[in-house]
């Protein structure tokens, strides 16, 4: 069975999306829809699409996908993603999921109410070096975890690909911060608190481009988790994650290069797990371009009834419910306690 998929969103990262669902066997993406016509028409130009849309609802209305991936900004996710279910359609949403946790509740209702699966888009759980840490973890390679670094910093002009960025005023937290939230609840499962510390550092943009926040989780680890759009490395290690995580009876590093090494018995084991570049993809993006696909064949499989969605936007509440808490404990200087920050937030 082959499920049909309307794109709403031709913008920067797009593409990926689309070279990601040609390679998914079992998904066809049937139209594509932007408020800017040349946008659309250009990116159904690329892939050979049949059908342009400006207009959503129309969109919905005539093409009666399978599934939407709504790729746009977020102020429209909410809209978008309420039509989407309105019309039957299992919706995948791109991260940011909402601005706010009263919108993000009421997508992940809609899909409840539509009985359709709500996915949101987000790719690091899905890179390949993540999947191998995590599996590493599991396999009680250092014992229980005590203490994690999650590192993302670089310079690499993100501004020039998405000009909106600078103007954007939460940046770094909502970008970036989302995805590095994400990999603590996928390598650590959940957090109880949060502190968390911002800068703004490059001149010109409105929110911040640096930030620290420490977490405790709930099984008592602790974790650093910083972030930087304006760090000077040679070579630029962007779009690298690099983690340490230490326990009882040893270290694991994901380094730069896409190295994992493990400290134990008096021993340094090294390995390569760098993914291989798409045949459409290219490096420095290649773990992203790779990370994306993967996602979008566990969507088709989600579909067909085989797995359950990772991340839902069930799941995802509690990583947005991070990142505001975030800027909350950075407005204050307070260490604020998640639960009650969400319940807090109703």
């Amino acid at each position: 069975m082959t499920h049909r998929g309307l794109l709403i969103g031709c913008g920067f990262f797009a593409g990926n999306h689309m070279n990601g669902w040609a390679d998914a066997e079992g998904a066809e993406i049937v139209a594509v829809c932007d408020l800017d016509e040349s946008k659309a028409q250009a990116m159904a130009d690329r892939f050979g699409i049949g059908r342009v849309f400006t207009d959503a609802e129309q969109a919905l209305g005539e093409m009666r996908p399978d599934f939407v991936d709504v790729a746009t900004t977020v102020p429209s996710h909410r809209k978008l993603v309420e039509l989407a279910f309105a019309h039957g359609a299992a919706t995948i949403c791109q991260k940011p999921f909402a601005e706010t946790l009263t919108d993000a509740r009421a997508m992940v209702q809609a899909g409840e109410d539509a009985g359709k699966p709500l996915f949101v888009h987000e790719n690091f759980r899905w890179e390949l070096p993540l999947i191998a840490l995590r599996d590493a973890l599991a396999e009680g390679a250092i014992g229980d975890p005590a203490f994690a670094r999650i590192s993302f910093r670089h310079r690499y002009d993100v501004y020039a690909g998405q000009p909106y960025l600078a103007e954007v005023e939460q940046f770094a937290l909502m970008d970036v911060g989302l995805h590095l939230f994400d990999v603590v609840r996928f390598l650590f499962g959940d957090s109880a608190d949060l502190h968390c510390r911002t800068q703004s550092m490059k001149p010109g943009i409105a929110g911040e481009d640096m930030f620290l926040a420490t977490l405790r989780q709930k099984s008592g680890a602790v974790v650093s988790v910083d972030c930087s759009f304006y760090s000077v490395e040679v070579p630029d290690p962007f779009p690298q994650t690099m983690i340490r995580v230490e326990g009882p009876e040893g270290t694991l590093d994901l380094t730069a290069g896409y190295t994992l090494n493990l400290h134990k018995d008096g021993k340094l084991d090294s390995r390569s797990v760098e993914p291989g570049v798409p045949v459409w993809g290219e490096k420095p993006w290649h773990a992203v371009q790779d990370s994306v696909a993967a996602f979008e064949r566990h969507v088709v499989r989600v579909l067909d009834g085989k797995e359950d969605p990772q991340p839902s936007g069930a799941h995802n509440l509690a990583t947005l419910a991070m990142a505001l808490a975030a800027y909350r404990s950075a407005e204050t200087g307070e260490t604020i306690v998640l639960d009650a920050f969400a319940e807090q937030a109703r």
